[in-house]
């Protein structure tokens, strides 16, 4: 399905990351999948892009392809995608390998699979840190100790001795971030950060990341299938469907004045008091406004 170009209500100002016409193409057994198609997207100091869309919808391919750590057998393409002033897609694998941590890093969605569960929490920290910035041990272990402070791990010297398994999920995503704050990058990609915890600890780990973006003037992308996550975190957002990107605009203008139909279901998703299950015209549950006292 062709779709229109999206809607665009932003005023970028100078992009710490710019990605234009960026494309994913995917081999497989059965042929070639076009996983993500011409998405353009850009954030600057200080700002989150928060990206949102329902499953498969080309997100999280989508940041993989930013920190090009695509299998083999995926082909990314862009006319431009820069980190500051380096072309991502033009430099060597091992100078990639310098930008990430560096200058770019990731909190992943699950930070049990995302962490080595048979290394400390601190060796982790560590030996990202001697990585990038060519640190003793006992300077890398005292900016990990300081870290774990900062996001909120208790007892963070004692901590540094666990194993991820160790740990609460709550905990290992604080590590998490602790990881990617590290060496100080300019960006960060969240991909789903919250999705695998609890409303309580959701919150706690949304103000943190906030808190940490306001206080370092980081640029971050922020990915989801939740809009409402997407709402209380960004600046900027950009709704995604089928690989493309369908509307983008400030937090403001897309939640108050949605233009796309996707972008208006994903709004008219959530849950609000005073509604009831229903079925649209393809059999698929939906929500429906009755207004107050109007339930089942």
């Amino acid at each position: 399905m062709k779709m229109a170009s999206p809607p665009d209500k932003t005023t970028p100002g100078r992009p710490v990351l710019e990605a234009r016409n960026l494309s994913v193409t995917i081999a497989t057994p059965r042929g070639e999948v076009k996983a993500v198609r011409g998405v353009n997207l850009s954030v600057a100091h200080g700002e989150t892009l928060g990206i949102v869309g329902e499953s498969g919808s080309g997100k999280s391919v989508t940041s993989l392809a930013l920190m090009r750590l695509m299998p083999s057998n995926a082909d990314v393409t862009a006319d431009r995608l820069v980190l500051g002033e380096t072309d991502l897609l033009s430099v060597s694998e091992r100078r990639m390998a310098d930008l990430r941590g560096q200058r770019m890093a990731m909190i992943f969605q699950e930070p049990m699979t995302a962490l080595n569960p048979v290394l400390t929490i601190g060796r982790q920290l560590v030996e990202t840190h001697r990585r990038h910035r060519r640190a003793s041990v006992a300077e890398a272990r005292a900016h990990a100790t300081d870290l774990l402070d900062r996001v909120g791990v208790p007892r963070p010297s004692e901590r540094l001795g666990s194993y991820p398994h160790q740990l609460s999920g709550g905990l290992r995503q604080r590590v998490m971030i602790a990881m990617a704050l590290m060496c100080d990058p300019d960006l960060i990609i969240a991909d789903e950060p919250t999705t695998a915890l609890d409303v309580t600890i959701q919150a706690q780990i949304l103000d943190l990341l906030a808190e940490i973006q306001a206080e370092r003037g980081l640029a971050m992308i922020f990915i989801s299938h939740d809009i409402g996550v997407v709402a209380r975190i960004a600046h900027q957002v950009q709704v995604m469907y089928g690989g493309q990107t369908v509307e983008r605009g400030s937090v403001t203008d897309v939640l108050s004045r949605p233009e796309h139909p996707y972008t208006r279901a994903l709004l008219s998703a959530v849950p609000r008091r005073g509604m009831r299950w229903g079925r649209d015209k393809l059999g698929a549950a939906t929500w429906n406004g009755l207004g107050e006292g109007g339930g089942e």
